[in-house]
């Protein structure tokens, strides 16, 4: 007996990016450096953030952070080979501001989704 799977697209549907990622929600920001991007989503009450080197493969060091306005950042630090990340916050009716780390680059997309 075959199972098959059925897969509907729509307009709540997550990006194929999203979803290898990790990350939930609707790609919002995009913010591109040398060496790499950091990557923000957002759903209707969480925030995600990733950063993803452009060339995967050897390790480095990388971070992605990603604060709600009034509270903690959520924090992936390390070397990695592909993507430093996800973290998500709570960030119902609140802005977030990211920052993504690749090799000591550093790239921020200061207060967004207000």
């Amino acid at each position: 007996m075959a199972v098959g799977a059925l897969s509907l697209a729509g307009p709540g549907t997550q990006s194929a990016e999203a979803v290898a990622s990790g990350c939930s929600g609707r790609a919002q920001k995009t913010v591109r450096f040398p060496g790499g991007e950091l990557r923000v989503y957002k759903n209707r009450n969480y925030a995600c953030a990733m950063t993803v080197a452009s060339n995967p493969g050897a390790r480095r060091a990388m971070s992605v952070s990603l604060q709600a306005r009034g509270g903690r950042a959520a924090v992936d630090r390390g070397t990695f080979t592909r993507q430093a990340g996800p973290v998500t916050v709570h960030a119902l009716n609140r802005c977030v501001r990211a920052t993504g780390a690749i090799a000591g680059v550093s790239r921020s997309t200061g207060w967004i989704l207000c």
